[in-house]
């Protein structure tokens, strides 16, 4: 399984395809250089997403993607191409949104995520789940 960590805000923003190129505008001078160099090492800026593996459960997963969001997707395939990032991380060129399985949330958006279209699982967690 793949998981990505966001914030609703960009989730609403950006549905139903989230890109890297969508948020240029709001990085700082380190992430716009990390961006140029993965454009130059890959072709592409990818959408970053950790993937579970034996001994890299999918609850590592989700507590370490909320470290970047309130909102966890989680993926059970994503498109072509993939790149290997880290031994745990992987980038897509983009997500669609829409092909989630499941989504875990730290607060309250529930009805929020609802109004989007998403029909998927939403699962409530206080802090995110317990290792």
């Amino acid at each position: 399984m793949f998981f990505h960590g966001i914030d609703f805000k960009y989730l609403e923003q950006k549905y139903p395809f989230l890109y890297p190129d969508a948020y240029v505008t709001t990085k700082n001078e380190e992430q716009l250089a990390d961006r140029q160099h993965l454009i130059e090492q890959f072709g592409f800026e990818p959408v970053h997403l950790l993937e579970s593996a034996p001994g890299y459960s999918a609850k590592t997963c989700i507590k370490e993607c909320f470290r970047f969001g309130e909102i966890v997707l989680v993926f059970k395939e994503v498109t072509e191409p993939i790149i290997q990032l880290s031994q745990h991380e992987i980038g897509a060129r983009y997500l669609d949104i829409r092909t989630c399985q499941y989504i875990f949330t730290r607060s309250a958006k529930q009805a929020q995520i609802r109004l989007l279209g998403l029909k998927q699982p939403i699962i409530a967690c206080s802090n995110g789940p317990r290792p």
